[in-house]
């Protein structure tokens, strides 16, 4: 059985911009095929649009408003939305309001498999 206690896991700053904390990962756990991290962002702050040639992801919103852009189409995304990013989708998320969600990314999240313009 594995169990992570949030607040034992350390915060990073990813490639893209956003502090993560990862819950369950390679980095933590005997993961295979997912991984699950709570992301924040401050008020205003933005991920550098990026895609990800290998990972699917879902974002789950937390707390906070941003906008969401997915492939040149944006859309404001609140508490209780989620968000399906597709491997090869190019990909940024801006807070209105400082932004707090989870996302979990198959397979599991990996900085190489991040790629800017």
């Amino acid at each position: 059985m594995e169990i992570r206690k949030r607040e034992q896991q350390v915060p990073f700053t990813t490639k893209d911009g956003s502090t993560i904390r990862s819950l369950l990962d390679l980095s933590n756990a005997p993961v295979v095929h997912q991984s699950l991290a709570e992301a924040t962002l401050p008020a205003n702050g933005e991920t550098e649009r990026h895609y990800h040639k290998i990972s699917e992801e879902l974002y789950y919103l937390l707390a906070g408003t941003g906008i969401m852009e997915i492939d040149g189409i944006c859309q404001e995304v609140h508490p209780g939305d989620t968000i399906l990013i597709p491997p090869g989708a190019w990909h940024q998320i801006r807070a209105i309001e400082p932004l707090q969600f989870l996302c979990c990314c198959s397979p599991p999240y990996a900085h190489e498999d991040t790629y800017f313009a």
